[in-house]
């Protein structure tokens, strides 16, 4: 008997990713699977003032699976990624200015990246948290500049990818999954629909 991907439970449903992000596509499409991509109908991405800094990215997943409505049969993919400094969010940079100001407060410091992720099927939501410890190396001037410049990190939490120019010559080390960092924990994701039952 030939052996078959350990997902193979899943491809006679409608499998959606609700995320408009290129690395998400990307990482999903690791684990072997078939699935389409529809952005999340999410207008906007707040939280309640009072929410944990470790439970936001899991509320904000769980809020973009449970205003995706792709209809019967489907079982919806979401995520939210946010980089932590202290007890401080860092989300997206709104331009070249916050984005170095971000990166200035990740130079020579360890931080923590958290993704949550929720998974939605006919019946419930499920969601978790991941996260991923990272330390920098003291970033020059001319690095940070050259590499928003370049890179134009603005679709990014934490104004950098990993994966990119930045993750080569800054990033001494990590602590967790290396994919979560690039914004879905696949091992944990995977981990959980092997368990999925329709």
């Amino acid at each position: 008997m030939a052996p078959v991907n350990p997902l193979s439970h899943l491809q006679k449903y409608r499998i959606v990713l609700a995320s408009a992000s290129p690395r998400r596509k990307e990482l999903l499409s690791m684990l072997g699977l078939r699935f389409e991509v529809m952005p999340a109908p999410v207008d906007n991405e707040d939280y309640p003032p009072e929410t944990p800094v470790e439970y936001i990215p899991e509320y904000l997943a769980r809020k973009k699976a449970e205003a995706c409505d792709f209809g019967d049969n489907t079982l919806v993919i979401t995520a939210d990624t946010v980089v932590v400094v202290g007890n401080k969010v860092l989300g997206k940079p709104s331009d070249s200015a916050e984005a170095l100001e971000m990166l200035s407060e990740l130079s020579g410091s360890t931080h923590r990246v958290i993704t949550g992720v929720a998974i939605k099927t006919p019946f419930t939501v499920m969601s978790f948290s991941a996260v991923t410890e990272v330390s920098f190396a003291r970033l020059t001037d001319n690095e940070k500049e050259w590499y928003v410049s370049t890179y134009q990190p603005f679709d990014k939490a934490g104004a950098y990818g990993i994966q990119e120019w930045i993750g080569c010559i800054g990033v001494t080390g990590i602590t967790g999954s290396y994919y979560n960092v690039m914004g879905l924990p696949l091992h944990r994701l995977y981990t959980l629909l092997t368990r999925l039952s329709l």
